[in-house]
């Protein structure tokens, strides 16, 4: 399933740095403190909490001293969007994770309001690239080497 267009905002871009994927305990408590203290002081850059009424999901891009829970469920890379993405558009995500699935990989995907991103592990990473560029789909780093 290629992407539903060619429109640049539709290309891709690999995040260098691992992420991490943290499941918390305890979904009537409140967020851990150092969860809360994480999340606004924007160490690491991207940083994402998620509640819901069965889980407490935290996301994030690793840095340097960041708690050894993260650290240890740094297992990820990411793969984003570039966006903008407009709202109207349909599709986009199953667009981007029917190859991976086709290909085996698993996925953690996020959206946010400009655009979304898909979580393959780090193992899995070159794989899921071939997949997607055989998909269609058109990477950054591509992009400037034809420049």
């Amino acid at each position: 399933m290629p992407p539903p267009s060619s429109n640049p905002a539709l290309h891709l871009r690999v995040i260098s740095e691992p992420f991490f994927v943290v499941q918390l305990e305890g979904v009537g408590e409140e967020i851990p403190p150092s969860v809360l203290r994480d999340l606004t002081s924007g160490r690491g850059g991207f940083f994402s909490v998620t509640r819901t009424e069965e889980d407490i999901s935290v996301v994030g891009k690793s840095y340097k001293g960041m708690p050894r829970f993260y650290e240890e469920q740094s297992r990820w890379m990411a793969i984003k969007i570039l966006g903008p993405l407009e709202h109207t558009l349909t599709g986009v995500l199953a667009s981007l994770t029917v190859p991976l699935k086709v290909a085996k990989i698993p996925v953690f995907a996020l959206s946010t309001w400009k655009t979304d991103y898909v979580l393959v592990p780090i193992k899995k990473l070159q794989e899921a690239i071939r997949a997607l560029k055989g998909d269609g789909w058109v990477f950054e780093q591509e992009l400037k080497s034809r420049l």
